[in-house]
């Protein structure tokens, strides 16, 4: 029994001009009385059959390219670098046949606002060719297709014109986004976004109002409601006093990770304005991890009271007694007048009350400072920017 000879077939009805969709159809008929064999990945000679499809062309191939690119060059088929295939050009065939639609790059002109934009692709549909234009077409933009009325300027290219989206401002039922539309009134806009209003919701705008740029539309809903939103957990943090460590020194041994809950809340909102809201329920859906500080609490300043004394009003004003920094703080401690007349009452020192610490002795302000840092948490927090720098003792020494 003969061999079909599938090629020559193709090549016989080809030259007999019989269209190409007879040809398909015997081909298909032909494989069918082939032994098992011939319905492998390629046909008996390790060729496969690729029908191209370019526009209101086919033509078949027999090719073993692992490719459509060398196929297409096998067959001196020209083709641009800007052209498009559906198998792409590189990518394998492993099939017996394939249907290899070609997509030719012509020149495009695309009208966004002012911009002019001419670029050559081979893209089928709006966005991919305003991607390939170097724009984004957003799914509330709309873009029309037309060929170019204007020969000189454009020559004979396509043109896609272009219609944004207005943006602007949507509060919708308390949360804050920016929106886009290409609906003309508020009403347009909503009942796009299939946005139905109920007796008690409310609209900041008449729904007649015209869309503007960057304007903004605000939705409630009257009485009490329930929400559930995503909120973060702050993390704890724990400090670990080193002694071996001067003070002041401060190191992250382990860095604190926020959580998150989700929380639903019973809010109350009248007019547009939320008015209370009371948490209802809430999951903890991440874990906080935990913040881990050393801290420095070695002190390295040993000396006697007079030295921490000097070492203390040094740091604040270069041991200035009638220091008046213009912002509030006088005298070598930098006293508030408040913090001094408090200190004298409480240590039954009336006869300060009312002076100005500038303008007190020296042996007066050192007695305020002494008995202001016994009588609070100490330097620490009176003077903490120096006790830090120092490493002064946090309360005067004995």
């Amino acid at each position: 029994m003969n061999t079909f000879d599938i090629k020559s077939f193709v090549i016989s009805v080809k030259s007999f001009g019989i269209a190409a969709t007879v040809a398909v159809s015997l081909l298909g008929f032909a494989a069918l009385t082939q032994p098992a064999a011939a319905l492998s990945a390629t046909t008996s000679s390790g060729k496969r059959l690729l029908m191209l499809h370019d526009g209101s062309n086919q033509r078949g191939i027999m090719t073993s390219a692992s490719t459509v690119r060398k196929a297409l060059d096998e067959a001196n088929i020209a083709y641009d670098r800007h052209d498009i295939t559906e198998p792409g050009l590189d990518e394998p065939l492993v099939g017996a046949n394939y249907d290899v639609n070609i997509y030719h790059a012509r020149p495009v002109v695309v009208v966004d606002g002012t911009t002019r934009t001419r670029v050559m692709t081979a893209a089928q549909t709006p966005k991919s060719i305003a991607r390939d234009a170097g724009l984004t077409l957003r799914d509330e933009d709309t873009a029309d297709m037309s060929f170019s009325d204007n020969i000189l300027r454009d020559g004979m290219s396509e043109r896609m014109t272009i219609q944004r989206a207005t943006a602007f401002t949507f509060i919708f039922y308390g949360k804050t986004e920016t929106a886009l539309t290409r609906a003309r009134t508020v009403g347009d806009m909503l009942r796009s976004k299939n946005i139905s209003l109920t007796a008690a919701d409310g609209l900041s705008v008449p729904a007649d109002t015209p869309i503007t740029a960057g304007m903004t539309v605000k939705l409630w809903r009257n009485g009490i409601q329930m929400t559930t939103i995503d909120e973060d957990v702050a993390f704890p943090v724990e400090q670990i006093k080193d002694a071996d460590r001067p003070v002041g020194f401060r190191e992250t041994k382990t860095p604190g990770v926020k959580g998150s809950r989700t929380v639903t809340y019973e809010i109350n909102t009248q007019n547009g304005v939320e008015v209370s809201r009371k948490e209802i329920n809430s999951i903890i859906t991440k874990q906080p991890v935990k913040e881990v500080i050393i801290v420095g609490t070695k002190n390295n300043y040993s000396g006697s009271l007079n030295e921490w004394l000097l070492a203390l009003r040094t740091c604040e004003t270069g041991g200035n007694y009638t220091r008046n920094s213009g912002n509030g703080y006088y005298g070598a401690y930098q006293f508030l007048p408040s913090t001094w007349n408090s200190i004298a009452r409480k240590t039954g020192r009336s006869d300060l009350v009312g002076v100005m610490p500038h303008l007190a002795s020296p042996a007066d302000q050192d007695a305020m400072v002494i008995a202001n840092t016994n009588m609070t948490a100490g330097l620490s927090t009176q003077h903490p920017g120096c006790y830090a720098k120092l490493g002064l003792s946090n309360k005067p020494p004995q």
